[in-house]
C-alpha cells in the first residue's frame, strides 16, 4: 500500500486559523466521501495564523498576531481531534510562520514585521514556552524551516532576497550560521515559504512577488542551497499583480502544489525523484484568495482555504497524475489562512 492510498477508510482532522474571527475551526474529513464538518470552535482571543503539529501530533501550536504576541498550545484529542489549551506563551513579536523541529522539543518562528527568528523550548508537558533564541534577519522573514535531518535551519527573508542558512544544535536550541550564512535569490522575487523534498536532497522555494518557484539543491552536510531552474506558477493569460502565497508535496514526495492569491488558483506539479524537476500538469481554481492550503497525512486529500471567501474546499487527488477533483466546500470562520491536518485511528 502506497502512502497516496493509504489511511482509504480513516478520517483525518483539519485544524483551521480563522484571524478575522479569533477563533480555530475543528474540521472532520470522511475519507471515503470527502465531507466535511466542523467538529469545534475554539475561541482563542487574538488574530490567530500561523500553526504548527508536533512531530507525533498530539500538539498543535498557534501564533497569535495580536498584542500581547502569544503561541498557544493545545492539546489533541486522540479519539476526536477535538483542540484543549493547555498553555500559553509570549513571543519576541508578531510572528508570520511557526514550525517545531523534528523531535518536538523546540519550536521556531519568523517575524515578518520584527525582521527576527526565535527559537521557544518544548516542555515535556507539550507546551511551548518563552524563546530562548531571538535572533535578527534582514527584512521580513517570513518562514523559518529545519531540514529533514533537523541539522539546519532556514529562514527566507522575503524584503531582502535571500534564504538565510543556520546550524541548529536540538540539545541547546543555539542557531549558528552556515558558510555561506545566506542563499540569494533574484531582486524582487520575494522568497516566502520553503519546502524540503522527503529524500532531504531537494528543496522548492516559493516566490510571493513575481510567483515562482524554485528547484533547489540541498548539500545536508553544508547546510546549504543552490539553484537548480526557476519556473513561473501563475496561469496562462494571468495579467494581475502576482501574488503568491504556499506550497506543499505530498508526503510521498510526487507532487507539488503552489497557491497565488489574485488568480485564486492552485499549481499542480509533478515531481522527477532523481532530480527534483518539476513538470507542471496544470491549474485548478479554487477559493478566493488562496492563502493557507494543507495534504492530508495519506496523500489523497488536498484542503484549502479562503480568505475572501471564507470557506474551504476538498480536492481529491489523483494518486496518478496528481490532478485535484473538487469534492466538497465547507464555510467556515472569517479569514481562514492555515491550515494543518492529522489522521484519525
Amino acid at each position: 500500500m502506497t502512502l497516496m492510498q493509504g489511511c482509504a477508510t480513516r478520517n483525518s482532522v483539519a485544524y483551521v486559523s480563522n484571524a478575522d474571527s479569533r477563533d480555530i475551526s475543528v474540521v472532520k474529513l470522511d475519507h471515503d466521501k470527502g465531507t466535511l464538518q466542523v467538529t469545534q470552535t475554539l475561541a482563542v482571543g487574538g488574530t490567530v495564523m500561523p500553526m504548527a503539529l508536533s512531530p507525533d501530533k498530539r500538539m498543535l501550536y498557534a501564533a497569535l498576531r495580536s498584542e500581547p504576541f502569544t503561541v498557544a498550545s493545545f492539546a489533541i484529542d486522540g479519539s476526536t481531534g477535538k483542540l484543549k489549551q493547555i498553555g500559553t506563551a509570549p513571543l519576541p513579536d508578531s510572528m508570520a510562520y511557526v514550525m517545531t523541529d523534528r523531535t518536538g522539543r523546540w519550536l521556531f518562528a519568523a517575524s515578518y514585521g520584527g525582521n527576527k527568528v526565535s527559537v521557544s523550548p518544548i516542555g515535556a508537558d507539550g507546551v511551548a514556552g518563552a524563546a530562548v533564541t531571538v535572533l535578527p534577519t534582514g527584512k521580513n522573514a517570513h518562514a523559518a524551516v529545519i531540514d529533514v535531518g533537523n541539522k539546519n535551519l532556514f529562514v527566507t527573508n522575503l524584503g531582502s532576497d535571500q534564504v538565510l542558512q543556520y546550524g541548529f544544535d536540538a540539545a541547546t536550541g543555539k542557531l549558528t550560521p552556515n558558510n555561506p550564512p545566506a542563499f540569494a535569490t533574484r531582486p524582487g522575487a520575494g522568497p516566502r515559504h520553503l519546502v524540503f523534498h522527503p529524500n532531504g536532497r531537494h528543496a522548492y522555494l516559493l516566490h510571493e512577488l513575481d510567483a515562482t518557484v524554485d528547484v533547489l539543491a540541498y548539500d545536508a552536510q553544508r547546510g546549504t542551497l543552490s539553484l537548480l531552474k526557476t519556473l513561473p506558477t501563475l496561469p496562462a493569460g494571468f495579467t494581475g499583480k502576482p501574488w503568491a502565497a504556499d506550497l506543499h508535496l505530498t508526503p510521498n514526495g510526487r507532487f507539488l502544489y503552489t497557491s497565488e492569491r489574485n488568480s485564486h488558483t492552485l499549481a499542480m506539479w509533478s515531481v522527477d525523484a532523481a532530480s527534483g524537476e518539476l513538470n507542471l500538469i496544470g491549474h485548478q481554481a479554487t477559493e478566493k484568495q488562496p492563502r493557507g492550503f494543507q495534504i492530508d497525512p495519506s496523500g489523497t486529500w488536498l484542503l484549502a482555504v479562503g480568505q475572501l471567501s471564507h470557506a474551504m474546499t476538498a480536492y481529491r487527488i489523483d494518486p496518478a497524475n496528481g490532478r485535484l477533483t473538487q469534492q466538497a466546500s465547507l464555510p467556515l470562520g472569517k479569514n481562514p489562512n492555515w491550515v494543518e491536518i492529522i489522521s484519525l485511528p
